[in-house]
């Protein structure tokens, strides 16, 4: 039985998985090489949970204790040396997550479960130093940002691991309120990533060509397709309206829509700028400095009353200790 967790990597993805495992009552090893990072990744959860208090998602005393559950580490073998899982969130480079699990297969106790939180690298490639028995040990396993308010997780099943384990694994998510899909092929993007790829190619092409202003295309996506998206998959939506009419649909529009098969151009163009969004002060919207603390927090805001309307659909009930 998984008791004892540890996550690899204190940044975006790594802080927000540790805070949701510790929220739910595991101890949880905090992993990074940099020192001040685990210090500020400690510090932003305490922010994100006082959130969660103000908007009623979690009791206040909830927050003492998730931080109280969380043990930080610079050193690897330490880190996870008792650990029943252990989930790595560092860069999406190969080379590093190879090196990494050729130590944790080392310093982990045998029954180590090893995961990784990639959407982009390839399974059978980043495990191949590891020894044989580890392999059948190891799991993709994709959160979504932010982590700990996204709902989704994507399970690889590839056929490396025991059903016991996968089980083992899926009932994990399952305790800390996860929505868990079984991702059958190891192809890159795995499932969730690929959809929203899909949007955005339309969405920047129909910005490219000026057929609407990108506040008015937001619009569209928002109280449009993603409004039904909240609580409805698209093939629930396309068998409500019609096989017949989708495919009718889709002869007279994809052959006028957007078929690039690399970035698009205008979303390089600005990155060349710099214009990277929030964090350059300018992407398709201008953002002043003083404002993004606020419009992040507006952001977190909008995820978590998403959580508390959608528990009849997801059977997410608000925390309680």
């Amino acid at each position: 039985m998984i008791k004892k967790i540890a996550v690899l990597g204190a940044g975006t993805m790594g802080h927000g998985i540790a805070e949701t495992f510790a929220m739910h009552g595991y101890d949880v090893n905090l992993y990074d090489t940099d020192e001040d990072k685990l210090k500020d990744a400690k510090k932003e959860i305490g922010e994100e949970l006082k959130l969660l208090v103000e908007e009623n998602f979690i009791e206040p005393q909830l927050v003492v204790m998730t931080l109280d559950r969380i043990t930080l580490f610079t050193d690897l073998k330490q880190t996870v040396k008792d650990r029943d899982y252990v989930i790595e969130a560092v860069p999406e480079n190969l080379e590093l997550k190879q090196k990494l699990f050729t130590q944790l297969d080392e310093h982990c106790p045998p029954h180590t479960i090893l995961s990784s939180n990639t959407s982009s690298l390839n399974l059978t490639n980043m495990m191949e130093f590891v020894s044989n028995k580890r392999k059948e040990q190891m799991i993709v396993t994709h959160w979504y940002n932010p982590s700990h308010l996204m709902p989704l997780v994507e399970l690889s099943y590839f056929g490396n691991m025991p059903d016991h384990l996968f089980k083992e694994v899926e009932q994990l998510y399952h305790s800390i309120k996860k929505q868990t899909i079984k991702v059958l092929k190891d192809i890159p993007g795995l499932i969730a990533n690929r959809i929203q790829q899909g949007i955005a190619r339309e969405v920047f092409s129909l910005i490219e060509m000026g057929a609407a202003t990108p506040d008015d295309i937001d619009k569209a996506l928002k109280f449009g397709p993603a409004f039904r998206y909240a609580t409805t998959g698209h093939l629930e939506i396309t068998d409500l309206g019609g096989l017949d009419i989708w495919c009718t649909v889709g002869d007279n529009l994809l052959k006028v829509m957007d078929n690039s098969q690399h970035a698009n151009e205008m979303l390089r163009q600005k990155v060349t700028e710099g214009k990277l969004g929030m964090k350059s002060g300018e992407g398709f919207y201008e953002y002043k400095k003083e404002d993004v603390s606020a419009i992040k927090e507006r952001f977190a805001k909008k995820l978590i009353h998403q959580l508390k309307a959608s528990d009849y659909y997801i059977d997410k009930s608000p925390m309680k200790i």
